[in-house]
């Protein structure tokens, strides 16, 4: 029997997916969460063989959550199902140590698949996300230009990123300055936009 933890922050989502899995004889759901933490302190109770993690959940997100579980429930395999399938997430999820990664979109039999080959140490990567990490490369950014592109992001001011990440005004604009050039971006939105579907923030 392989145990799972499924966590999602919507309850629909949460509750469709656990139940599509418990439709197999060899599944059993044994915990539910609706935040990132509350899947770690979950996780750690029950001891699932796999966490099926949400990407973008309240508190830690689905990669945190399976950094934190592979320092603290390495047994747990984890696989992130997610409506969020760009190329810089597939990567940090799988530098996190991630076994699996899927779109949303995919099939409950491909779901079902994953989750065995996960719980039996293998890796699963829906193919079309992989050829696009692929041809996506890396991130041009540094990682301070990453944190300051992320905050300009919800149109904050330079005055307050500057404030949030301890730098000057004038530092802050170099960086906006530098990730609008790497990413070829005609201003700070456009940037942000680019950075955004690469999953590069």
């Amino acid at each position: 029997m392989i145990r799972i933890l499924v966590a999602d922050d919507e309850h629909l989502i949460r509750d469709a997916v656990a139940g599509l899995l418990e439709l197999d004889d060899d599944f059993e759901v044994v915990g539910r969460a609706a935040s990132g933490d509350e899947a770690v302190v979950t996780a750690l109770r029950v001891r699932p063989d796999v966490a099926l993690l949400d990407l973008q959940m309240p508190g830690a997100d689905g990669i945190e959550v399976a950094r934190r579980l592979a320092a603290d429930l390495p047994g747990c395999g984890c696989v992130i199902l997610t409506s969020h399938g760009r190329p810089g997430y597939l990567k940090a999820a799988l530098a996190a140590g991630v076994l699996g990664f899927l779109p949303k979109t995919t099939s409950a039999r491909d779901l079902a698949a994953a989750v065995r080959k996960v719980a039996a140490g293998g890796r699963h990567v829906d193919p079309e996300l992989a050829a696009e990490a692929i041809s996506a490369g890396d991130s041009p950014l540094t990682p301070r230009e990453t944190d300051v592109l992320a905050l300009a992001r919800d149109g904050a001011p330079v005055e307050e990123i500057a404030r949030r990440v301890s730098l000057s005004g004038g530092t802050v604009r170099n960086y906006l300055t530098a990730a609008i050039a790497k990413l070829g971006a005609a201003n700070r939105h456009d940037a942000v936009r680019v950075a955004a579907e690469r999953g590069w923030i």
